[in-house]
């Protein structure tokens, strides 16, 4: 192997990535690489055309049966972004060909569309019952239904749908970040999210419903409390290299303070703690060292951010197998979803189409806003695509409109809200009706109604 990449793969650039970027990004260059090789040519000799050639492979020549999409092609792109730019710092190269084609003007500009992925809130209820509950299509759990693990899937994908959280930022959560207020008694409680574990590395507030708190909490005071007590009696904690956190500072800018099992004092910002970090941070219980990452597995270790995806992978495939009709009766039609399907990140979308949804219907019903009346508001606080750029945490408007909420710019939300007949509840109004209107006229929106019922 070229020396030149081992020492890529040792470098701050590389490991400055997750662990599952890095294998990602690997798997993704060493594509290129048999690319090249095949054209016998080195990376370092590789020229923008012949990175332009292979775009059109990967995703639009025929004779290739595996081509991708725009999304796949820009992580395929940032990775070979992060090893040229390092390389010609280095001196390997005396050219940059990933900014001879333009840099990232060469990503995909399909992407959005291929990546973005909706249910409306009734399609999550029937997602969780049926995926992570063990339901029938009755709503009863099925007959040898074991429920292991029920309440921490639960609690984790209720946390996800109402506060935006990414998969990594909700996954690496301290059992002392869950929100532990409410704002003035209201549906939602405000935390911070560690700028360490997000993309952009600033910390943020997020907002959790009081049901995703509550789940949380009766996870933490049961199935949890009694994983740790089992690894603590079967010796599961007994020689892990870890920190005793000591202190809390409550504080604009917590500090975290442990002791090192060699009785070495350290400390850091909350803000600073990566995931690695966090892993090694335990406190001490009544009957011993504790984690204090909140997602444990069933032996009472951290349940790591990207073991999510098991989970969501086989909450999918028991809906379909509960909810499909028999093989014979399917029939190839795009526009028919059979059982709902979702991801970590389809969590993410999904909470900007309803906050989209909810800041028009408070703008407009709730405060019963005239036209004048709504431009002095977003003026003062921001127009609901505003908003929701906050609590996603994106550096630009522009970043929410276009990745998240672009099938629906077309809808005429405010005519369409101002026409619902269904009842307002206080503090938010039940907006399944609405929903089903707007996913009926938009494309990659799952509607328990508008999607599924057509196949019953």
């Amino acid at each position: 192997m070229d020396p030149a990449l081992c020492q890529y793969g040792q470098s701050g650039a590389f490991r400055r990535l997750t662990a599952e970027s890095q294998r990602n990004y690997a798997t993704d260059t060493k594509i290129l690489l048999t690319f090249l090789w095949d054209r016998g040519k080195s990376w370092r000799d590789a020229t923008a055309r012949d990175l332009d050639d292979f775009e059109d492979w990967r995703r639009r020549a025929i004779a290739n049966p595996q081509r991708i999409g725009g999304a796949k092609w820009n992580r395929e792109l940032a990775a070979f972004a992060l090893l040229y730019k390092w390389a010609k710092r280095e001196g390997y190269i005396a050219q940059d060909p990933v900014q001879l084609m333009g840099g990232s003007q060469a990503r995909a500009v399909d992407s959005a569309d291929a990546n973005v992925h909706w249910l409306t809130p009734r399609t999550w209820r029937l997602w969780l019952d049926v995926g992570l509950r063990g339901h029938d299509r009755d709503g009863v759990p099925r007959a040898g239904w074991p429920g292991r693990l029920e309440d921490r899937n639960t609690a984790y994908v209720r946390l996800l749908t109402s506060s935006g959280l990414r998969r990594r930022e909700a996954g690496s959560l301290l059992t002392f970040e869950v929100p532990s207020a409410s704002l003035s008694g209201g549906r939602y409680w405000p935390g911070r999210v560690a700028g360490a574990v997000t993309r952009s590395r600033s910390t943020r507030t997020f907002y959790a419903s009081s049901q995703a708190v509550g789940d949380i909490e009766s996870y933490s005071v049961s199935s949890r409390a009694w994983t740790v007590r089992q690894a603590q009696r079967a010796g599961r904690y007994d020689g892990l290299a870890m920190r005793m956190v000591t202190e809390v500072s409550r504080r604009p800018r917590p500090m975290v303070v442990w002791r090192e099992l060699d009785g070495t004092v350290g400390r850091l910002e909350l803000s600073r703690l990566g995931v690695t970090d966090r892993l090694s941070l335990f406190t001490e219980g009544p009957d011993g060292p504790e984690p204090l990452w909140l997602w444990l597995n069933e032996q009472g270790l951290p349940f790591l951010p990207h073991s999510w995806n098991n989970v969501f992978r086989t909450a999918n495939k028991r809906c379909d197998e509960v909810l499909a009709p028999a093989e014979e009766v399917r029939r190839v039609d795009p526009h028919l979803v059979w059982a709902p399907y979702a991801t970590p990140h389809s969590t993410r979308h999904s909470f900007a189409l309803f906050m989209l949804v909810v800041l028009n219907e408070v703008m407009d019903q709730r405060y019963g806003l005239s036209a004048a009346e709504r431009r002095d508001f977003q003026l003062l606080y921001g127009d609901p695509w505003f908003l929701v750029q906050g609590l996603l945490g994106h550096k630009s408007r522009e970043t929410t409109v276009k990745h998240y909420l672009a099938p629906v710019r077309h809808l005429q939300l405010v005519s369409l809200l101002a026409n619902v007949q269904e009842p307002l509840a206080d503090p938010l109004p039940d907006l399944d009706g609405v929903f089903a209107r707007v996913a009926a006229d938009s494309l990659g929106i799952q509607d328990i109604d508008a999607r599924m019922a057509v196949t019953k």
